[in-house]
């Protein structure tokens, strides 16, 4: 049987599912069950969308249990203050960019692809930005391919 890939998660990111999975295992689970037989004391399943409703979102809340459970069955923890290489990037590292084109200054935490969110600026390490970051150094341009075509980012800091 081949070896699944590890999924990759800083401290921040384990407990983060953990407190999701608790939500949906103590919570939600009660929650939607009550859904459930309050629409079944409605009457007739075969044309109650109450009934068909709850059932859909305990099938969701069940499915997101299962792959939680299935990630952290899976995972290494990338250790955020590990001794090694501190003069490049690094999973878990959180970066400062300039973007040469647009002369604007972001900031992104680069996390493996289970935790990455754009709208938290967690970006996964095996995303185009990520993978040109790591390795990178303060000063360092990178280049990374995107369909507008290649867009240029510095380096400004990192930590």
């Amino acid at each position: 049987m081949a070896e699944t890939k590890k999924h990759l998660l800083t401290p921040d990111g384990l407990k983060e599912l953990e407190n999701e999975l608790h939500e949906l295992e103590v919570n939600q689970r009660a929650e939607i069950s009550k859904k459930i037989k309050e629409a079944r004391e409605l009457g007739d399943l075969s044309e109650n969308a109450e009934y068909d409703a709850a059932k859909d979102e305990q099938r969701d809340i069940e499915a997101r249990i299962d792959q939680i459970k299935k990630i952290l069955n899976n995972y290494e923890l990338i250790a955020e203050d590990e001794v090694g290489d501190t003069t490049a990037i690094k999973i878990g590292s959180k970066v400062k960019l300039r973007d040469m084109e647009l002369k604007q200054d972001m900031e992104y935490k680069i996390v493996g692809s289970t935790e990455a969110n754009i709208l938290k600026n967690l970006i996964s390490n095996d995303s185009p930005i990520g993978k040109a970051l790591i390795g990178a150094k303060k000063g360092e341009t990178v280049k990374v391919a995107s369909p507008a075509g290649i867009i240029r980012y510095k380096v400004l800091s990192f930590k």
